[in-house]
């Protein structure tokens, strides 16, 4: 399987980076993991006049590739200010430019959010949640982890039993459903 891992952060030391190569990793059997920084993917700020006279930057269309050859997406969104990140949302709305396509494919997709409060990304992630189907986003589990520094080490990844067992279930889940449709 091939599995699409973004952070939806460009900081070199995002919580958000170590939630989601964690959970790549949680998969069963032999996986292609692609993990993606947000860094990797900087482009001018949208704008309507830089697409007419420069077109769609390629970045976007690298990330558009991407995402057409996976077969399950990990999304793990930062919240800046109950939302997503600049550099997020930069690329998001570069690859919703491109003619004929939706920004995530149809793509099944784990959605994730981590934070230092107790809401655990809960902004972001109903953002997200809200938004995401407008542009072929197929949601199959949305996860949370609150207060981060508590419950996700830099070196081991999630340590909470409780969200262990709650991120095995919805990978359990998503692994059910691609097994069906690779079928």
């Amino acid at each position: 399987m091939k599995i699409l891992a973004i952070s939806g952060s460009n900081a070199s030391n995002s919580m958000n980076s170590i939630l989601v190569k964690y959970a790549a990793k949680q998969f069963g059997g032999e996986n292609d993991i692609d993990f993606v920084d947000m860094a990797d993917f900087e482009m001018p700020i949208y704008r309507h006049e830089v697409e007419v006279n420069s077109g769609i930057p390629v970045e976007a269309q690298h990330f558009a590739d991407k995402v057409d050859t996976a077969d399950v997406i990990l999304l793990s969104l930062p919240e800046h200010n109950g939302t997503y990140t600049t550099a997020f949302k930069n690329v998001f709305d570069w690859v919703s430019r491109i003619k004929d396509r939706t920004v995530w494919a149809e793509v099944p997709m784990l959605l994730m959010a981590t934070s230092p409060g107790a809401r655990g990304g809960a902004g972001v992630l109903e953002a997200a949640s809200k938004r995401f189907p407008l542009h072929g986003g197929n949601i199959i589990e949305t996860f949370s982890v609150p207060f981060y520094n508590d419950n996700l080490s830099k070196t081991e990844g999630l340590i909470n039993a409780d969200k262990i067992n709650e991120l095995k279930e919805k990978i359990m889940k998503i692994e059910k459903l691609e097994s069906i449709l690779s079928k």
